[in-house]
């Protein structure tokens, strides 16, 4: 028998040579991507040419030509000539320098508007604190239940020395954040139990459960805000009234409820059959099962729409301007009403856009991170 190995030189796993760098890096990924083809090369260099006309037109605008501060007389009357003067060439972020309190706090009394600000940094430091991993303890709840208390007392103030601001003076980027921290937060609880109600063995409750989530996503957010701000004060008895505010809080927590039941009921019917059976099996209550077996799961592979979920409805919250509640987009429309500063709304808008991706972009980058994190038993 001849050997087929004699004369044959065996490389070890040193001597492996890597892909060829035509085949891998950037260029191998432009030229695949970008330049595939004479038609593909064509598109490319089209939109790479409009993209950086844009750039530098949005950066001659923007910066190179912006007027940042415009005088302001004693009286507090802005004069806008150097903007107006400018005819659009430059942007105008004086209205952004002159403005930007109300813009964020409304019309919250100015002497106080160290409160709001406080309010704004004890949100974002409870974001973080909710998005850490080691923090995922039942010690959470009660972080939350402190700092919303805190909250409350910052805004409203009346004890501690602090003068007492109604809710009416409330407004911009604080009660954008109570909203949608609000709502989600109590939202999102009652999507499980409506989740469960539905798939409930239980015929009363799961017809609860299937009339809510239907009768709710079957009108439009407006509808709910308008009916809690116009129609149901008509109901209560005579001298009862409800703080505006609440009314509007308590529409989004019932609109978010049905959306998110429905994301969290599609990662339950997700979830194969087999786990359940197993459950079942380990002889645990219905409770324990669902706590710390199905639902665990299902929500893992539902992240994606519920951030998504989350998303939308942080964007919503603007919707309260049509019910007269000064949110952040309703604070930036009001502040360009002044004669002086009509004309310059296209900077406050950019100014509001902005504020709006940081927080939603935080909330898309880190539920991608969750995900690959939680789910990297399932990549494929």
């Amino acid at each position: 028998m001849s050997d087929v190995t004699v004369g044959t030189t065996l490389h070890s796993s040193s001597d492996t040579r890597g892909a060829p760098v035509s085949l891998v890096g950037p260029m191998a990924w432009m030229r695949t991507n970008l330049f595939a083809n004479w038609w593909s090369t064509a598109i490319t260099l089209a939109l790479g040419y409009l993209i950086i006309r844009t750039g530098i037109s949005f950066i001659d605008w923007a910066f190179i030509n912006a007027i940042w501060t415009v005088p302001v007389s004693p009286q507090g009357v802005a004069n806008t000539e150097a903007c107006r003067e400018a005819k659009g060439v430059g942007a105008c972020w004086a209205v952004i320098h002159e403005k930007h309190r109300f813009i964020l706090f409304g019309t919250y009394p100015y002497d106080e508007h160290w409160r709001p600000l406080l309010v704004c940094f004890l949100f974002v430091g409870l974001y973080i604190v909710s998005a850490m991993r080691r923090f995922w303890r039942w010690e959470l709840a009660l972080i939350w239940a402190a700092v919303l208390t805190a909250i409350g007392v910052l805004m409203w103030g009346g004890v501690l020395g602090m003068t007492f601001v109604p809710q009416e003076r409330w407004g911009g980027l604080p009660i954008t954040l109570i909203l949608a921290t609000f709502g989600l937060a109590f939202a999102f609880p009652v999507a499980i139990l409506v989740a469960l109600g539905r798939r409930s063995s239980l015929p009363a409750i799961k017809a609860l459960c299937v009339l809510y989530v239907e009768l709710i996503r079957g009108v439009p957010l407006i509808s709910l805000l308008f009916m809690a701000s116009v129609m149901f004060p008509l109901f209560l008895p005579e001298g009862m009234n409800i703080d505006k505010l609440l009314r509007a809080q308590v529409a989004i927590i019932l609109f978010a409820g049905a959306y998110l039941a429905e994301v969290v009921r599609a990662g339950l019917q997700a979830l194969p059959k087999g786990q359940y059976e197993a459950a079942d099996a380990l002889g645990l209550s219905y409770w324990k099962k669902t706590g710390f077996i199905i639902l665990p799961q299902a929500l893992r592979l539902v992240i994606p729409p519920l951030v998504n979920t989350f998303i939308g409805f942080f964007k919503d919250t603007s919707l309260v301007l049509i019910i007269g509640i000064f949110d952040l987009l309703t604070a930036g429309k009001t502040a360009i009403i002044e004669p002086a500063w009509q004309g310059f709304g296209v900077e406050v808008y950019i100014t509001l856009g902005l504020i709006y991706f940081v927080f939603c972009f935080a909330m898309s980058k880190y539920s991608a991170g969750l995900e690959t994190e939680l789910n990297k038993g399932r990549r494929r």
